[in-house]
Protein backbone atom coordinates (compact mmCIF):
# COMPACT_ATOMS: atom_id res chain seq x y z
CA UNK A 1 0.00 0.00 0.00
CA UNK A 2 1.70 3.19 -1.23
CA UNK A 3 0.75 6.48 0.41
CA UNK A 4 0.80 9.89 -1.25
CA UNK A 5 0.79 13.28 0.45
CA UNK A 6 -2.36 15.10 -0.57
CA UNK A 7 -1.81 18.32 1.37
CA UNK A 8 0.29 19.75 4.20
CA UNK A 9 -0.97 21.93 7.05
CA UNK A 10 0.39 24.29 9.70
CA UNK A 11 -2.09 23.23 12.37
CA UNK A 12 -4.00 20.10 13.22
CA UNK A 13 -7.47 21.69 13.17
CA UNK A 14 -7.42 22.33 9.41
CA UNK A 15 -5.90 18.89 8.84
CA UNK A 16 -8.66 17.16 10.79
CA UNK A 17 -11.38 19.09 8.95
CA UNK A 18 -10.15 17.85 5.57
CA UNK A 19 -9.48 14.37 6.97
CA UNK A 20 -13.07 14.17 8.22
CA UNK A 21 -14.46 15.31 4.86
CA UNK A 22 -12.39 12.72 2.96
CA UNK A 23 -13.40 9.94 5.34
CA UNK A 24 -17.06 10.90 4.94
CA UNK A 25 -16.57 10.39 1.18
CA UNK A 26 -15.19 6.90 1.84
CA UNK A 27 -11.51 7.76 1.33
CA UNK A 28 -9.28 6.49 4.15
CA UNK A 29 -6.53 8.95 5.08
CA UNK A 30 -3.81 9.36 7.66
CA UNK A 31 -2.08 12.28 9.40
CA UNK A 32 1.70 12.22 9.78
CA UNK A 33 3.77 14.39 12.18
CA UNK A 34 0.60 15.78 13.77
CA UNK A 35 1.61 15.33 17.39
CA UNK A 36 5.19 16.52 16.91
CA UNK A 37 4.10 19.76 15.23
CA UNK A 38 1.29 20.29 17.73
CA UNK A 39 3.64 19.92 20.70
CA UNK A 40 6.37 22.12 19.22
CA UNK A 41 5.22 24.37 16.34
CA UNK A 42 8.80 25.37 15.57
CA UNK A 43 9.33 21.85 14.15
CA UNK A 44 6.72 22.66 11.50
CA UNK A 45 9.36 23.98 9.11
CA UNK A 46 11.78 21.15 9.81
CA UNK A 47 9.26 18.36 9.30
CA UNK A 48 7.38 19.98 6.43
CA UNK A 49 4.14 20.47 8.35
CA UNK A 50 1.37 18.04 9.16
CA UNK A 51 0.97 15.75 6.17
CA UNK A 52 -2.38 14.33 5.10
CA UNK A 53 -1.66 11.10 3.24
CA UNK A 54 -3.97 8.92 1.20
CA UNK A 55 -3.67 5.60 -0.61
CA UNK A 56 -2.31 6.09 -4.13
CA UNK A 57 -5.35 4.41 -5.70
CA UNK A 58 -7.63 6.99 -4.01
CA UNK A 59 -5.70 9.98 -5.38
CA UNK A 60 -8.12 10.86 -8.17
CA UNK A 61 -11.17 10.81 -5.91
CA UNK A 62 -9.38 12.77 -3.18
CA UNK A 63 -8.25 15.45 -5.63
CA UNK A 64 -11.83 15.84 -6.84
CA UNK A 65 -13.04 16.36 -3.25
CA UNK A 66 -10.21 18.83 -2.57
CA UNK A 67 -10.94 20.80 -5.75
CA UNK A 68 -14.65 20.93 -4.94
CA UNK A 69 -13.85 22.36 -1.51
CA UNK A 70 -11.40 24.94 -2.84
CA UNK A 71 -13.69 26.00 -5.71
CA UNK A 72 -16.47 27.06 -3.33
CA UNK A 73 -16.41 30.80 -2.74
CA UNK A 74 -15.81 32.06 0.79
CA UNK A 75 -18.92 33.63 2.29
CA UNK A 76 -19.59 35.90 5.24
CA UNK A 77 -22.11 35.42 8.04
CA UNK A 78 -24.99 36.47 5.77
CA UNK A 79 -24.01 33.89 3.07
CA UNK A 80 -22.83 36.63 0.72
CA UNK A 81 -19.72 35.88 -1.32
CA UNK A 82 -16.71 37.88 -0.14
CA UNK A 83 -15.26 39.97 -2.98
CA UNK A 84 -12.14 42.12 -3.01
CA UNK A 85 -12.89 45.81 -2.54
CA UNK A 86 -10.15 46.86 -4.98
CA UNK A 87 -10.98 44.77 -8.07
CA UNK A 88 -14.31 43.07 -7.24
CA UNK A 89 -12.90 39.58 -7.83
CA UNK A 90 -13.99 36.57 -5.80
CA UNK A 91 -11.02 34.42 -6.94
CA UNK A 92 -8.43 34.47 -4.16
CA UNK A 93 -6.28 32.43 -1.84
CA UNK A 94 -7.82 31.94 1.59
CA UNK A 95 -5.48 31.48 4.55
CA UNK A 96 -2.49 33.03 2.76
CA UNK A 97 0.49 33.55 5.11
CA UNK A 98 1.68 37.17 5.11
CA UNK A 99 4.36 39.16 6.92
CA UNK A 100 3.14 42.59 5.77
CA UNK A 101 2.46 45.24 8.37
CA UNK A 102 4.24 46.53 11.47
CA UNK A 103 4.50 43.10 13.10
CA UNK A 104 6.04 41.59 9.98
CA UNK A 105 8.64 44.35 9.65
CA UNK A 106 9.51 44.07 13.33
CA UNK A 107 9.83 40.28 13.13
CA UNK A 108 11.94 40.49 9.95
CA UNK A 109 14.29 42.95 11.66
CA UNK A 110 14.59 40.79 14.77
CA UNK A 111 15.15 37.65 12.70
CA UNK A 112 17.96 39.32 10.75
CA UNK A 113 19.62 40.65 13.91
CA UNK A 114 19.35 37.38 15.84
CA UNK A 115 19.66 35.00 12.86
CA UNK A 116 16.42 33.17 13.69
CA UNK A 117 13.50 32.09 11.55
CA UNK A 118 10.68 34.67 11.48
CA UNK A 119 7.65 33.30 13.29
CA UNK A 120 5.18 36.17 12.82
CA UNK A 121 2.81 35.23 10.01
CA UNK A 122 -0.81 36.28 9.79
CA UNK A 123 -3.50 34.57 7.74
CA UNK A 124 -5.05 36.83 5.10
CA UNK A 125 -6.96 36.55 1.84
CA UNK A 126 -4.85 37.30 -1.26
CA UNK A 127 -6.48 38.13 -4.58
CA UNK A 128 -5.32 36.02 -7.54
CA UNK A 129 -6.19 38.87 -9.91
CA UNK A 130 -4.63 41.98 -8.38
CA UNK A 131 -2.42 40.55 -5.61
CA UNK A 132 -4.00 42.66 -2.86
CA UNK A 133 -4.18 41.23 0.66
CA UNK A 134 -6.98 41.77 3.19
Amino acid sequence: MALETLKTFDNSVEAHILKTKLESEGIPCYLFDEHTVSMNPLYNVTLGGIKLKINSYDAVDALEVLQSIESNPVTDDDDKTIVFPKCGSDDYYSGFKSMKGVGGVLMATISILLSVFPIFLKNVHKCKTCGTEF
